[in-house]
C-alpha cells in the first residue's frame, strides 16, 4: 500500500486513534503524514474520487479493473474518461488484481453423449432458453468441496449452485432438481454441459426427460464449446478463491455464498454495463 493511502486512512479516523499509535502501525513519519494534511488544504485533485472507487473497491471484492469500475461511476452518474479512471487507480494503488488465465483440461472416456446443439452460440434471447452446466473444485485443508452450477446465456446470471464433498451424479441431479424448483422450463431449453460422466449418465438422461429439458453436449476435449461455464469458474477463483484460500468446507461455503450473491446483483459487466440480474429486476 502506497504512503498516500495509508495517510488517507489515518486521516480518515484521526477522531477514532491517536495519530502517533496508527503512524507507528502503518510504519509511515508523523512529519508526512501532517505534511500531507498540510496538502490537504489545498484540495489534492481527485482525492475525492478516488475514496469513492476506494469504497467501491472494497464493496467489489477489489476485483474490479478500471473499466469495470469507469461503468459503475457512470452507472452513479459520474462521467470521467476511462483513463482517467486508470490513471487515478494508479495513483492511489486501487486496481484489481491480474487475472490468471484458465487451462484447458482434455477429458477422458465418454460413455453416452449427446449432440452439440449449443454449437458455441452463447446468446439467448430470453431467461430459460439457454443454460450452461458444470462442475469445479474447490480447494481446501479439509480436502476438495466440488462445485455444481447452472449459468443463463441470456444474461450470464448463475440459475443455481450445489456443492457436495464427493463428485456423484446425485450432485448434478440435486442441482436440476434445484433449478426446477425455482425455474419452470421452457419447450425449447437447453442444458449445455461437457461430457463427463454425471452428464453421460442414465439418471441425468431420465431428469432432463422428466422435465422437458434439451440436453447439449461439448465435442470431446474441447473445454471451449462450454466456455460460459469456465469462464464464470475462472472468475470465482481469480476473484475470490485464490486470494484468500478456505480453510474448511464451511468456509468455502460462506465465500462463494457471498460472491455469488455479488456476482448475480452487483458485478457490472463489461459488455452491458449492470449485473446479470439487472435487467430481470428492472422489469
Amino acid at each position: 500500500m502506497r504512503a498516500r493511502v495509508k495517510y488517507h486512512v489515518i486521516y480518515r479516523h484521526r477522531m477514532e486513534y491517536p495519530i502517533t499509535v496508527m503512524c507507528r502501525f502503518f510504519a509511515v513519519s508523523r512529519s508526512g503524514y501532517y505534511d500531507f494534511v498540510h496538502r490537504l488544504g489545498r484540495t489534492e485533485k481527485d482525492a475525492e474520487l478516488a475514496e469513492m472507487i476506494a469504497k467501491q473497491r472494497e464493496q467489489c471484492f477489489q476485483t474490479y479493473g478500471y473499466r469495470r469500475m469507469w461503468l459503475w461511476l457512470k452507472s452513479h452518474n459520474i462521467h470521467r474518461n476511462p483513463k482517467t479512471v486508470l490513471r487515478i487507480m494508479k495513483k492511489y494503488d486501487l486496481l484489481s488484481e491480474i487475472r490468471r488465465r484458465r487451462k484447458c483440461v482434455q477429458m477422458g472416456q465418454q460413455v453416452h453423449k449427446y449432440e452439440n446443439l449449443l454449437n458455441r452460440e452463447f446468446r439467448a434471447a430470453h431467461p430459460k432458453q439457454k443454460w450452461a452446466t458444470d462442475i469445479s473444485y474447490i480447494f481446501t485443508k479439509q480436502g476438495v468441496l466440488y462445485l455444481s452450477m447452472i449459468r443463463d446465456l441470456y444474461d450470464n446470471s448463475v440459475v443455481v449452485y450445489k456443492t457436495a464433498t464427493r463428485q456423484t451424479v446425485n450432485l448434478v441431479l440435486d442441482t436440476i432438481h434445484l433449478a426446477m424448483k425455482q425455474k419452470r422450463a421452457t419447450a425449447e431449453l437447453q442444458l449445455h454441459s461437457d461430457q463427463r460422466f454425471q452428464y453421460t449418465s442414465q439418471a441425468y438422461f431420465n431428469l432432463t426427460q422428466e422435465y422437458g429439458i434439451t440436453p447439449s453436449m461439448s465435442r470431446r476435449g474441447n473445454c471451449y464449446d462450454n466456455t460460459m461455464a469456465e469462464n464464470f469458474f475462472s472468475i470465482l477463483k481469480v476473484e475470490r478463491i485464490y486470494r484468500r484460500k478456505p480453510n474448511t468446507f464451511a468456509e468455502a461455503n460462506d465465500m462463494i455464498d457471498h460472491f455469488l450473491h455479488f456476482y448475480n446483483y452487483e458485478r457490472n459487466q463489461l459488455k452491458t454495463g449492470e449485473a446479470p440480474l439487472a435487467r430481470r429486476l428492472s422489469t
